[in-house]
């Protein structure tokens, strides 16, 4: 009797601990094939991708190869890029993959499923703005973080050697912008060690341009009054209820005909899946092209197609809105789906609805600080954290995804080698 096959797109926060946690329980054992579907071939915590943009982290010492992890967890990897879908025959398309002259390595090809679950992710939303493609950097993948990376400290080469000031504009007041604004500013700390006498943060220039009344409109007025105040105390410019007009090579023109110029812009606002998933036949998609699913995560009008993380639109019966597009939510929709998937091959259950439980949520300030809340069951409700308690729960966060990935011994393991890198690497990747 052949295996079942599941095949799972998207190796992000979702993606790839679900396909650790069904290759251990299913793969591993014969009694599934389990397949994961990426267009790179590594994989980041996009959470991290800020630091990956400054330098605080090595992309290459941090990173997941997907080949390497598979063997050692009981799945396959499959690369290439989704480009279609066919409910009825079971089956989805990956694009040719070609090298940087253009050879054809794999032709397009088709894979079959039993099984197949959607974990894409998401993208910024520029919302049409004029200029923005054009000119303004994105945070959205690693080659994004990295040629940010690559303009950044061009830019602090240049304003070093001429000893004029450095500014930069980001748009969107979310984590991703107001962490990647801490993070600048730690990263000209660093660069001031490592020969850019002249570079000093005094000269520094930081904006976060946000369209809503306050920065992190998301979170609690309290998380965002206390972020505020810490990227205040940076120099960092914060502008809020200032809609974005346009974007230009020189900076932002806002709808108040405000001109906010910078050397470098960035676009972190607003989210979206990418646009071929509306374009899939028997798929419901939203107006920011995320895949509406039931309860049980199966995208609507579907048995054997589930979806996952930030390309999923749930709405789940005791919320008001969709579930947020986070990395716990894909990782709690990872591990709910991974046991109703095992439950549903071995005992060919129907899959218990998803429910959602939400631990809080944390920001980051690069060294500085960190500031959030997290649910408390004893007294019920929610409570403010900040400070070393709250980047110690930051930081815990991302081990406890590499505990998903390698188990608590490897991570322990990854975590003292992190250890001893310092002792011989720069404390920013300089290149």
């Amino acid at each position: 009797m052949a295996k079942p096959r599941i095949v799972i797109v998207g190796g992000g926060a979702g993606g790839l601990p679900l396909a650790t946690l069904l290759g251990r329980k299913l793969g591993k054992g014969g009694r599934a094939d389990i397949a994961l579907v990426d267009a790179n071939s590594i994989h980041i915590w996009k959470p991290r991708y800020h630091e990956v943009a400054t330098g605080a982290i090595d992309a290459d010492l941090d990173a997941v190869d997907y080949r390497g992890h598979a063997r050692m967890n009981g799945y396959r990897f499959e690369p290439g890029a989704l480009i279609d879908v066919d409910a009825r025959q079971q089956a989805i398309t990956l694009a040719a993959i070609e090298d940087e002259k253009g050879h054809e390595v794999l032709p397009q090809r088709q894979l079959d499923y039993d099984y197949l679950v959607l974990a894409i992710g998401s993208r910024s939303n520029d919302f049409g703005t004029p200029g923005v493609r054009e000119h303004c950097l994105f945070m959205d993948s690693r080659e994004q973080a990295e040629r940010f990376r690559e303009k950044f400290l061009n830019a602090c080469l240049e304003a070093n050697y001429h000893n004029r000031p450095l500014s930069l504009a980001i748009v969107g007041g979310g984590a991703t912008g107001v962490e990647l604004a801490a993070e600048i500013h730690h990263a000209i700390t660093m660069l001031k060690l490592y020969g850019h006498e002249h570079l000093d943060r005094k000269q520094l220039n930081v904006h976060v341009i946000e369209a809503a009344p306050r920065i992190l409109p998301a979170l609690s007025e309290r998380v965002s009054a206390a972020a505020t105040e810490r990227l205040q105390g940076l120099g960092v410019k914060v502008h809020t209820s200032t809609l974005v007009e346009c974007a230009d090579g020189a900076g932002f023109v806002t709808k108040g005909g405000e001109r906010i110029d910078a050397d470098l812009l960035v676009w972190a606002a607003g989210v979206k899946a990418p646009e071929f998933l509306a374009r899939i036949n028997g798929l419901t998609a939203n107006r920011i092209n995320q895949i509406e699913v039931d309860t049980n995560l199966r995208a609507k009008g579907q048995e054997r197609i589930f979806v996952i993380g930030d390309c999923a639109a749930c709405q789940l019966p005791n919320m008001e809105r969709p579930l947020p597009p986070r990395a716990q939510s894909a990782q709690q929709m990872a591990h709910h789906l991974a046991k109703q998937l095992e439950q549903v091959l071995m005992f060919n259950r129907t899959p218990d609805p998803f429910v959602y439980n939400d631990h809080g949520s944390l920001v980051s300030l690069s060294r500085y600080s960190s500031v959030g809340t997290l649910m408390g069951n004893l007294k019920g409700g929610n409570f403010f954290v900040e400070g070393w308690l709250a980047r110690v729960m930051y930081i815990s966060l991302y081990r406890l995804h590499q505990a998903t990935l390698y188990g608590w011994p490897r991570t322990l393991m990854l975590l003292l080698a992190g250890k001893f890198s310092r002792l011989v690497r720069p404390r920013l990747k300089l290149h």
